[in-house]
């Protein structure tokens, strides 16, 4: 038990002097490092702000139906029981033709002209609603599909019927389009930056490992057995892992504290930089240990991976 803990000591010992030996060739790897798990961190966080948008965009997104006058208060429970039944439908509210009014001239209370209409009209002229709420944007074709049922067409109001139509229908349909294009293109950009990242890191290693082959074949014919000449190199590209991870959130910290301030959400939240900023704050040691966790597994694993092909190579021959 004793030799094998002064084994691992000696690994970890070698493996750190190796390090400092090799400032240059660590900072070429520590670089690349940087990059990729700054890449990833920055494609997570932007994921998370999509989200974030899509989200909001679907809190917005209603459908309202405006109904007949002659329509029952029976007639009108029965249909928004049917509607909450519904596994698309998320929220349903009634406004009575007298809530519609007050509502109409709460927002309309500066402008006299449109006051004195209705006084000239005599009678409310506004049909009551149901205003409903989707679960998401693509689960608004059901409820239309659903409304659109002869025995519920005949609630409605025929001249107003639903805001799912028209231009209104159009840019529903769009805004559904956007953001499933938006969380398909984030997960994609994570996925694309994963591999990229992994393939350069693992030819750094490599290549860190073929610049030692001198060094490896003295090792090899002192005596040490394979696990000896790898744990150095694991140990090293964990130390690669572990800088980089701190350099890579260090950035990210850095570029949200001096652009929290500098830029504005757009009109979609596409680019709501406080938004993000908000969430890295939130979750700085998740992250944090996300980042410590993926760059040690990412450089033991491809200085492992690495080691293990070069000295089977080497036994081949």
């Amino acid at each position: 038990m004793h030799r094998e803990i002064t084994t691992i000591i000696r690994i970890i010992r070698t493996g750190i002097i190796n390090f400092v030996r090799n400032l240059s060739l660590a900072a070429a790897a520590i670089a690349v490092m940087t990059v990729t798990l700054t890449t990833i961190l920055f494609s997570l966080i932007v994921n998370a702000t999509f989200s974030n948008t899509i989200n909001q965009i679907n809190s917005k997104i209603n459908i309202s139906v405006y109904l007949n006058s002659s329509v029952t208060t029976q007639q009108v429970n029965t249909f928004m029981t049917e509607l909450r039944n519904l596994p698309s439908v998320k929220k349903v509210n009634y406004t009575s033709q007298d809530q519609a009014l007050a509502m109409y001239k709460s927002e309309n209370s500066n402008n006299k002209s449109l006051i004195q209409a209705l006084s000239v009209i005599g009678s409310n002229p506004l049909p009551a609603s149901i205003e409903i709420s989707p679960t998401n944007t693509e689960n608004i074709q059901p409820i239309k599909n659903f409304l659109d049922e002869p025995q519920n067409t005949a609630l409605q109001d025929p001249q107003a019927g639903t805001s799912y139509s028209g231009n209104e229908k159009t840019a529903i349909d769009k805004i559904a389009h956007a953001t499933n294009i938006i969380r398909e293109a984030g997960v994609m950009a994570v996925i694309v930056f994963a591999c990229v990242s992994a393939l350069i890191i693992f030819n750094t290693i490599r290549m860190t490992i073929f610049n030692r082959r001198d060094e490896i074949g003295i090792m090899r014919l002192l005596g040490a057995n394979n696990w000896f000449i790898k744990g150095p190199f694991v140990v090293e590209s964990t130390l690669y892992g572990v800088i980089s991870a701190l350099i890579s959130i260090l950035i990210i910290d850095i570029l949200f504290a001096g652009s929290a301030s500098a830029l504005q959400a757009s009109s979609l939240g596409l680019l709501d930089i406080g938004y993000a900023n908000h969430d890295f704050r939130t979750h700085f040691w998740i992250l944090l240990t996300l980042q410590l966790v993926v760059g040690i597994l990412i450089g033991a694993a491809s200085s492992y991976i690495a080691t293990k092909r070069y000295l089977k190579l080497k036994t081949s021959r």
